[in-house]
């Protein structure tokens, strides 16, 4: 007598295995608690042992109040450059066919690439000094490397791509039907962007600019060539912790910290909301 195939065992795939599932579930769990939690757990045990008074005070201390006024106003110039950089490099990207469109797609991915301190050094060899353009800029009297310029520039070239990685792949499967719709009616180019082709990528977008927030305002390595650490001038909140922690000033450096700690988790819940509201792909 045979077996019906409809009362088969199915067979047994290997993460099916209790015993091999919740070794996998438990070494996933203990990697995130020593890695993740433990360090912001820390952070914010440290900063908090000294009282929400202390916090206060050494946030208002004068130079970590300089650092945290100079990274917000980075961010305000950096985060809206690369936003607009982003959406015109996936438009160009995923709605035109041009020669070089693959080369001008490795430009976008080079700061993923290439160590922030490695970014750092190529600018003071383009605009410091000795570099490239510093016999130019020195007879112009214009001085980049080692001014709030200088954190701009390498905080852009480091957060350049977040919005662009963000957007291309979805641009891509969206194809370019709507926008030919759009303008075969007639609707300008200006128009079919705001009506046809921002509505459709709101929430990839928005994503994009938390995550590059989140790096301007976090970057340390390349800053921490070109700014020069000048404490009170171009310190920036996370060259100022570790200026506080050489210092001896542990109460200081992680006062500080929760506040990069706070924008980090913020950017979570952030995306995790963004998440929730953003439409999910229909399967086929």
């Amino acid at each position: 007598m045979t077996t019906s195939p409809s009362v088969r065992a199915r067979p047994r795939r290997v993460g099916d295995a209790p015993v091999v599932r919740r070794s996998i579930i438990g070494i996933v769990l203990l990697i995130s608690a020593i890695v993740l939690v433990a360090p912001i757990v820390i952070i914010f045990t440290k900063a908090f042992s000294s009282g929400i008074a202390a916090i206060g005070d050494s946030l208002m201390e004068p130079s970590t109040f300089h650092a945290i006024k100079l990274t917000v106003l980075t961010a305000l110039v950096v985060v809206p450059i690369n936003t607009m950089f982003g959406i015109a490099a996936a438009w160009a990207v995923t709605k035109f066919r041009f020669r070089g469109r693959a080369f001008l797609i490795v430009l976008i991915e080079i700061p993923f690439s290439v160590s922030p301190i490695v970014a750092g050094v190529a600018y003071l060899f383009v605009y410091g000094t000795q570099g490239l353009f510093g016999p130019a800029l020195d007879y112009l009297d214009i001085k980049i490397m080692f001014t709030v310029p200088a954190i701009m520039l390498a905080s852009l070239f480091v957060t350049a791509p977040f919005v662009a990685r963000e957007l291309i792949p979805l641009m891509q499967v969206q194809g370019t039907e709507q926008e030919e719709a759009a303008h075969s009616l007639g609707a300008s180019g200006l128009a079919t962007f705001m009506r046809v082709t921002l509505p459709n990528i709101k929430w990839a977008l928005l994503y994009g600019v938390m995550l590059c927030n989140a790096r301007v305002m976090g970057e340390f390595g390349a800053v921490s060539v070109v700014s020069g650490k000048i404490r009170g001038v171009t310190s920036t909140l996370p060259l100022q912790i570790e200026l506080l922690y050489q210092d001896y000033n542990i109460a200081g450096s992680f006062a500080a910290a929760i506040v990069l700690a706070a924008i980090a988790l913020a950017t979570i819940a952030v995306k995790a909301v963004v998440e929730h509201y953003s439409p999910q792909p229909s399967s086929r």
